[in-house]
């Protein structure tokens, strides 16, 4: 019976969690296509203001191309980060573990507008410059839990492989990556929501992003454009989150996703 009643619980909580999954869902969809039916609220809050709602580009727009901003940079440092982690791991490429990973932690501590400052003239104003900043900003959390993953791995399941004839590739594919998984995508996680916020920066730089009535906000001084901006972020941030959680538990051991 406890086994049934933990169960139970385990099913009630799961649905609570995906019911507020979906409401945050279906807020952040309703707001991006529906902000302007709020202007009267905005009105309302800051009646000081002639223009209280942005109406430059349309928030599904924006919203779009943030996204984009972050699905590629998230790829690049996804692709890279995972990579260098994989090198570092294996015999070949240990003993440059602690290059990689200062490295990484160097393109970290650099201030997103300190890159894009760099990055402008090599690459130009716009979508390029705001990749590379987000691309370097994402990496030092997939690269580490890439290291961390792999190097939870037992020994003894390794022995185990190797004595069954598996080869280091399929030790590596069958072994080594689904028993890390759980961790990797723990890293890939807070990659993704760093360059969620982060990707904002790049409207100074003529990127369009979210940050867009952000920065239009702070320049003129309009609280209203600020806020529009941050709620959609926020959402987004938070829906990302909780949909990185449910991949998360898809491998724990004994988890439900």
């Amino acid at each position: 019976m406890s086994g049934v009643a933990r169960s139970a619980r385990q099913w009630r909580a799961a649905s609570a969690g995906n019911g507020v999954l979906f409401l945050l869902i279906a807020l952040l969809i309703a707001l991006t296509l529906g902000m302007a039916q709020l202007e009267p609220l905005f009105r309302a809050l800051f009646p000081d203001l002639g223009n209280p709602l942005y109406a430059r580009d349309s928030f599904l727009n924006l919203m779009l191309a943030h996204i984009g901003l972050v699905l590629v940079s998230s790829l690049i440092s996804v692709t890279i980060g995972i990579a260098a982690g994989l090198f570092v791991t294996r015999p070949v490429g240990r003993e440059f573990e602690p290059m990689v990973s200062s490295l990484a932690a160097i393109g970290q501590t650099f201030p997103p507008a300190a890159v894009l400052a760099i990055a402008v003239p090599l690459a130009g104003f716009g979508f390029a410059p705001t990749i590379i900043a987000l691309s370097l900003y994402g990496l030092l959390p997939v690269i580490q839990n890439t290291i961390a993953g792999l190097g939870t791995v037992p020994q003894t399941t390794l022995e185990a492989a190797r004595g069954n004839g598996m080869s280091r590739w399929q030790i590596l594919r069958r072994v080594e990556l689904p028993l890390a998984m759980r961790v990797i995508i723990a890293g890939i996680r807070v990659s993704v929501i760093i360059n969620i916020g982060t990707a904002t920066i790049g409207s100074t730089v003529g990127a369009k992003s979210l940050g867009t009535p952000l920065i239009a906000g702070l320049v003129g001084n309009n609280l209203a454009y600020v806020i529009q901006g941050a709620l959609l972020v926020g959402l987004l941030a938070i829906v990302t989150d909780l949909l990185f959680e449910r991949l998360e538990r898809r491998y724990s051991f004994g988890g439900q996703a």
